[in-house]
């Protein structure tokens, strides 16, 4: 039935200047995550939404300095439940732990992801988690992308957050990743420093910005570690931790990484696309369609840092996961150098 219940507590704010133009509905998706684009709509037709004190359509674009009045549907309880899913835990002590994230797992609950997570899988394995980042959030301290695999801390206290977050905030933390990508980069190691910020039409991907269209400062250390005919593994050391950054600047070197649907294009690598036509017409079809990755090639191999609560240097590697190493066997046996 609509519409549900709606909050008796209007919430009331001023557009900024820097939203000025877009439409009223994709403005308020974006102010209002936990709600989508279709909620909001019908929101806005049902007259819950004013602007300067009158009801608008979805079509509407805001100006700079308009006045909204939103009343909202009340989100259902969606604290996450424990679920007996199971996790490779590659260290862990009274303060923290350190999982190897499979691919395919989103690191915490969020719109469209209420279950299945690793925060569903971690409340069902341990007993007490800092809830410093939210209900939602529990232990999370930081996180990798759905289709990113490797280490990942979780905290079990307050205190051991705080000062793990600090870590990351002064950039005290070494993080290292593999991957790999299309072509192989002309020098052996470079740093690639630009700024990363919201894409300009697509909600869900970010790209090189400028400081003045929202970009944050970016840098990322690289160097080729195995070079193959159209292919390279390469090391990744970030030094900061935007959103997909490795991601989007192998992509604007012209190197993405393999099987990145969102950057690269392509959502997998078969056999057949490594393989010599010569020899691809002795395997057979299946062979020849075998799927050698079909997520983004990316992997959190390694991660240094001073343990929150003893000092003492944590110094962690997860090894490289099945479909990654898979790729590699074939690459070297089809496109060595």
């Amino acid at each position: 039935m609509w519409p549900p219940p709606l909050s008796e507590t209007p919430q009331e704010f001023e557009v900024k200047p820097r939203t000025d133009g877009k439409r009223i509905d994709a403005y308020l998706a974006s102010r209002f995550t936990d709600y989508s684009r279709a909620v909001i709509q019908r929101v806005i037709d049902a007259e819950a939404v004013l602007v300067n004190g009158r009801p608008v359509k979805s079509s509407y674009r805001v100006r700079s300095g308009d006045r909204i009045n939103i009343r909202l549907p009340e989100l259902p309880d969606m604290t996450p439940k424990p679920e007996d899913i199971p996790i490779e835990v590659i260290h862990d002590d009274p303060s923290l732990t350190v999982v190897n994230k499979p691919p395919g797992m989103v690191t915490h609950p969020a719109k469209g992801n209420w279950s299945g997570t690793l925060v569903n899988a971690i409340q069902f394995h341990f007993d007490t988690l800092s809830t410093l980042a939210g209900e939602n959030r529990p232990g999370i301290v930081h996180r990798l992308d759905r289709d990113t695999t490797g280490l990942l801390v979780v905290v079990k206290d307050e205190l051991a957050h705080r000062r793990l977050a600090l870590q990351f905030e002064l950039r005290q933390v070494h993080k290292e990743y593999l991957a790999i990508v299309y072509g192989t980069p002309q020098r052996d190691s470079d740093e690639i420093d630009r700024p990363i910020g919201f894409h300009p039409t697509v909600r869900e991907k970010m790209a090189i910005r400028s400081p003045e269209d929202g970009g944050k400062p970016a840098s990322t250390f690289y160097e080729v570690i195995e070079r193959f005919r159209d292919f390279a593994l390469v090391r990744c050391r970030p030094r900061t931790g935007r959103t997909h950054q490795i991601r989007i600047h192998l992509t604007h070197i012209g190197h993405p990484i393999v099987a990145d649907r969102m950057y690269s294009g392509r959502d997998r690598l078969t056999l057949a696309e490594i393989v010599r036509p010569e020899a691809l017409r002795h395997l057979a079809d299946e062979e020849a369609a075998t799927v050698l990755i079909d997520r983004q090639a990316l992997h959190a191999h390694k991660l240094r840092f001073r343990h929150p609560i003893t000092e003492a240097l944590v110094d962690l590697t997860a090894p490289i996961p099945a479909d990654m190493e898979r790729t590699l066997a074939a690459l070297r046996v089809h496109r060595a150098r």
